[in-house]
Order: structure tokens, then sequence, then C-alpha cells
């Protein structure tokens, strides 16, 4: 895997890559976190014979912040069609957490012919979540304090070993960079004015695409009825759920994660039993 700056139509951003042949596959972060928590992914996907990519989105980690910097999620779907402009290649596999997953199911609705498939981790936008939650949502994203980082990992990460010192750390530094308290103040206010009015799964289920829900059955941000609704509502789609982790499956049991990735896109996920994971199906 390499990192690397990169500009997409200006904005300046940070990509991982890994792999240098078969379908793009791009993995979209959620609220106030950044590329590198794809870090357990990208070469597993690699080596299964796709060219993986991560970048962080504005407003966030390495990429461009501060006032000016568009934050939302029709902001970011439309950063990141312009990124799979930029590669330039077939069809791609979106892959997207919590709003990252909202951004993806966004991008694929508007602009269907760069999506391939997509894979919806903990996602919001998928139902209305309500104002409590976005409220709750939008006091986390402003609150990047020690304690308030410690707090959303609390909530995110089921087993409190995997959350190390330099973890937090390095979120806390990042996260009080130059431009990030603008930054994630505007995508709070927008999530808790506007998340909901962009809810995608009404024409999200009208795309004849691959979708994959994933979620950890201890996701304390968004519940895991939430994925069993747009599991119902989502006809063909497939859910898997991954016990013993909260609402990062990906970074919590990678191993997990990456082999429903890996039979989903093989057309055999529920085949063979993957430990620690349930696969539903609706048709």
């Amino acid at each position: 895997m390499i990192s690397y700056p990169a500009s997409i139509d200006g904005i300046a951003t940070r990509v991982l890559e890994s792999g240098a042949e078969g379908p793009p596959i791009v993995f979209i972060h959620g609220t106030a976190t950044r590329a590198d928590r794809w870090a357990a992914n990208l070469d597993a996907q690699a080596r299964a014979g796709r060219h993986a990519f991560a970048l962080d989105l504005p407003g966030h980690g390495f990429a461009a912040k501060g006032s000016g910097v568009a934050c939302s999620v029709p902001a970011y779907a439309e950063f990141v069609g312009r990124f799979l402009d930029q590669l330039g290649s077939a069809p791609a596999i979106l892959v997207g957490t919590s709003l990252g997953g909202h951004v993806a199911a966004m991008l694929a609705v508007r602009q269907p012919q760069k999506v391939g498939s997509i894979v919806l981790v903990g996602s919001m936008g998928l139902i209305p979540i309500g104002s409590e939650a976005r409220q709750r949502i939008k006091g986390g994203a402003n609150n990047q304090t020690r304690e308030g980082v410690a707090l959303k990992f609390s909530r995110v990460v089921h087993d409190p070993s995997l959350v190390t010192q330099d973890l937090l750390d390095e979120e806390f530094r990042i996260n009080n960079s130059p431009g990030a308290k603008e930054s994630l103040a505007a995508l709070g206010n927008y999530i808790a004015a506007s998340l909901d009015d962009d809810t995608v799964s009404p024409a999200l289920a009208a795309l004849a695409l691959p979708k994959l829900l994933v979620w950890g059955d201890k996701d304390q941000t968004v519940a895991p009825s939430v994925g069993a609704a747009a599991h119902a509502l989502l006809r063909g789609s497939v859910l898997a759920v991954i016990r013993d982790t909260a609402h990062s499956p990906y970074f919590e049991n990678p191993l997990a994660f990456n082999r429903v990735l890996d039979d989903f896109f093989a057309g055999t996920l529920g085949e063979q039993e993957i430990p620690g994971v349930e696969v539903r199906r609706n048709g």
C-alpha cells in the first residue's frame, strides 16, 4: 500500500492505493475519520485482484479544511465522482461506512454509470434517523477534545483493546489540525439540518446493481435495526452481520470483513460459513 497527496478539481486530498490491476474498489470513510481507517482492507482487496483506493474527504484527514470547503453528502458524492473520473476506468465498486456509505449511495443514485456494485457498512442515509440522532452526531463531530475522541471510540469499537493510546493521540491531533474545527462544524450543521432530507433508499432500490449491507451486531451509532430495515427496502440485497463488532466491523474484524467482500464479489456469500458472520438474503 502506498500513500500520496492528490488534487481533485483543485481540492487537496490524500490517496491510499494498493494493487495495480483489476476492477477499481474505492473505500469511503465516515464522519471525523480518514482514509487510513481502511488500512487492514486495502492490501487484502489487492491480493484478491482488485485495484484498491481510499481517500480523505474534504475537511478530514490530510485533505483541504476550513472555511470555503464544502462538507455535506452531496458535495462529497460529487468529490468522489470526480476521483472516479480521474481513474478513468471501468465502473467502480464503492465501499462506504457510516456517512461514507451515504456518500456512496448518493453517488450511485446520481451517477449510476460510474458504479458497478456497492457495499454499505453501518450506513447512514438509507432510512431517516430522526432529529435526536442527528443532533447527537452533530455533537460528536464538534467535540474533538481528548475526552470526546475517547468517547467516540468507546461507541464505534466494541473491543476496547483495539483502541490504543497512539490511535487516540493521532485522532485528536488530526481532528484539531488547522481548519478541522470549521469543517467538522459545517458537516455537523449539515447533518443536524439536512441529512434525512437526502435519504436515498427509494432511488437506490430501483438500481439494478449488486448491493451488500454489512453491520456490526453491537453498533450503537447506526443500530442493526436500521440495517435490517434497509435490507428489507433494498430487494435483492445481501445483509452480513458481523458478531461482536460495533460501528467499524472492517477495522474490528478485518479478516471476517474481507472474507465477506471476497465471497460477495464471487457470488458465493452465504454458501460457506464465515466464523462470526450471519448472512441474510431477501430474494
